[in-house]
Order: C-alpha cells, then sequence, then structure tokens
C-alpha cells in the first residue's frame, strides 16, 4: 500500500523558514519522481518543486523558485522542501506526491499526472 505522509508544517512570521519533510513507503522509492504541490484559498493547485525518478533532477515552479530548495535521501525514503523568506501569499496546504517512472519536466505543472497524494500538511504565514 502506497502511503505518503508529509509533516513539518505550522505557523511562521514573514520572512521565516520551514523544512517540509514526505515520508514516502509502499512502493520501490527509487523509481519514483516525488513532487510538492500547494493549494492556496480560493486557488488551483500549483507545482512548487519536483525531483524526477532515476536521476534526480529537480525543477522549481516559478511561484516560490529562488526561495525554496528540495532535496531526496533515498536510503531515508525522504523528500524535503525547504522554504526560506516565506510571505504570506505562500499560506496554504503543501502537499507531497509520488508517481512511478515520471521524467518529464513538465510533471512540475501537471498535478494530474501524479497519481499517490499525501494527506497534505498547512502552512501559514503570518504578517
Amino acid at each position: 500500500e502506497v502511503r505518503i505522509v508529509e509533516s513539518g508544517g505550522g505557523v511562521v512570521q514573514a520572512g521565516g523558514s520551514l523544512r517540509l519533510s514526505c515520508q514516502a513507503s509502499g512502493f520501490n522509492f527509487d523509481d519514483y519522481a516525488i513532487g510538492w504541490f500547494r493549494r492556496a484559498p480560493g486557488k488551483e493547485r500549483e507545482g512548487v518543486a519536483c525531483i524526477l525518478a532515476y536521476d534526480s533532477t529537480f525543477y522549481y515552479g516559478p511561484s516560490m523558485k529562488g526561495r525554496v530548495t528540495i532535496s531526496r535521501d533515498n536510503a531515508k525514503r525522504m523528500v524535503y522542501l525547504q522554504m526560506n523568506n516565506l510571505t504570506p501569499e505562500d499560506t496554504a496546504v503543501y502537499y507531497c506526491a509520488a508517481e512511478r517512472a515520471l521524467t518529464n519536466p513538465q510533471s512540475i505543472r501537471n498535478p494530474i499526472w501524479w497519481g499517490d497524494w499525501g494527506q497534505g500538511t498547512q502552512v501559514t504565514v503570518s504578517s
């Protein structure tokens, strides 16, 4: 059974940082792309960052590019999202997603390409 669990969300002041964690189980982690997406109130789900399958190349969405870093620890089956210089506009539920053998860089722009999702973790940035 595929299981994806996010953690690390919370309330932070503008300008602060958070590190989100994604713990995956139930599938061959090395063969999967892992992505971070977010959904702010009243907005569509958008891609924040992803690491593709096999070669672990990474891509960032436009909304947080330059302020986030994605990293992956295959031995621990973990993916991290370090977020810096947060603003109130970053307030959203952040989701971790996985998809087998996904190697297309456009996957960051297409949430529907991702088949397995966690429940999300709330990030609230106060002004």
